[in-house]
């Protein structure tokens, strides 16, 4: 199979620029060990900073050489699920969703590398002036908690110009080849995925959520606090999630306020409901679900993405004329 080598792969020592996004729901370790054993670096999700998963997920993913990732406001109230994180030597350390700075020093210290997922340009520079080794930019367009402001197509080429030459990766509305290529044309050195790798073999999510995946579309989803808000999830607002709309994002979506003050109530009502209910329950997914059509092992996607890339690449290329 054809092999695209890019700033990224050279730095974590990968054979392909793709990288596992760290969902909590979805990225366990069996997944993360797949993405990694098929060539790109799986990334398994730490929970909200949550020691016991760490350690179950590390288990799940046996000798793999992979990483862990944090979300900053979970980790700022349990600083010591880092310590279990790193006394595992992962391959690199994900932090999202805050500043990074009161943790790259400890990271850094044990020769484990960084990657810091960013929403805007103050917050790229921000990372890259805290020591970031690696940058996700990362477009309101993804599946699950992003920003609000920024969609990834004018996203990527503007931290990639701001934080050269930290390597640049793009997450957000990419779930094929084509993805792949378009990011490394608008300078990125590969990609971050969350949605597409929901929809595999090895994904934690349920057979029902996977199907649901696979037959929605990204006309389907929206940004919504009212998820996080019925389970207690202390996102800030400004992290609002992606996911499909479904009878209780319509019933709640526009009506926060009313259910933060009945989230006890309202709660007991969804906890109760049927964990495949998705008429109810929170299905996470971005814009790019569209291309979710098959449940595949994460190695046959892998194949098929960096294949189908390096088609589109070579057939750009022969467009050129000297």
């Amino acid at each position: 199979m054809a092999t695209i080598e890019t700033a990224l792969t050279r730095l974590l020592g990968i054979r392909h620029p793709i990288l596992l996004a760290p969902m909590g729901s979805a990225a366990g370790g069996k997944l993360a060990a797949a993405v990694t054993h098929a060539g790109g670096l799986g990334l398994l999700g730490s929970g909200y900073a949550d020691e016991n998963a760490i350690r179950r997920e590390l288990s799940e993913a046996g000798n793999a050489r992979v990483g862990i990732g944090f979300i900053l406001w979970a980790l700022d109230k349990n600083p010591a699920a880092l310590d279990v994180a790193l006394d595992a030597r992962p391959a690199a350390i994900m932090l999202s969703f805050g500043d990074p700075a009161p943790y790259t020093g400890r990271i850094h210290a044990t020769g484990c590398k960084i990657i810091c997922q960013v929403q805007t340009l103050d917050q790229a520079r921000q990372a890259a002036d805290a020591g970031a080794d690696v940058i996700i930019a990362q477009g309101r367009d993804a599946g699950g908690h992003s920003g609000t402001t920024r969609g990834t197509i004018g996203l990527v080429p503007a931290v990639v110009d701001a934080v050269g030459p930290i390597p640049v990766v793009a997450a957000g509305g990419i779930a094929d080849g084509r993805g792949l290529a378009a990011a490394l044309s608008l300078g990125a050195a590969g990609v971050s995925m969350g949605t597409r790798f929901t929809a595999t073999r090895e994904s934690l999510w349920s057979q029902a959520m996977k199907d649901k995946t696979v037959a929605s579309g990204g006309d389907q989803t929206a940004q919504t606090r009212v998820f996080d808000i019925v389970r207690a999830a202390a996102w800030p607002a400004i992290y609002p999630g992606r996911a499909l709309r479904n009878d209780f994002f319509e019933r709640w979506h526009g009506k926060e306020e009313a259910l933060t003050e009945r989230q006890k109530e309202i709660d007991a009502r969804y906890s109760a409901t049927a964990p495949d209910d998705l008429s109810q329950r929170v299905v996470w997914a971005g814009e790019s679900v569209d291309l979710v059509r098959d449940i595949p092992s994460a190695r046959d996607l892998i194949e098929r993405i960096i294949d189908d890339a390096a088609a589109v690449l070579q057939r750009g290329a022969a467009l050129v004329r000297a």
